[in-house]
């Protein structure tokens, strides 16, 4: 997957409503499941984590009460 999909993180541009509309639909051809699998690949490399072995979550920093 490392080289099918690549994160820029220099790269940012204003998009046409037209440019937009067609980055919409080559994304929405593809299945939900391979959408979330690229979303995460992008994750792991902005956060720098392994997407096998991703960071547990601290979860003695939040608390449960009720409302």
């Amino acid at each position: 997957m490392k080289d099918q999909y690549k994160l820029d993180r220099t790269a940012f541009r204003a998009m046409t409503v037209e440019q937009a509309d067609t980055y919409q639909r080559d994304y929405s051809q593809k299945s939900m499941e391979k959408r979330l699998e690229i979303a995460l690949y992008l994750t792991s490399i902005a956060y720098n984590f392994d997407v096998n072995n991703p960071p547990r979550m601290d979860k003695s920093v939040f608390s449960a009460g009720t409302l």
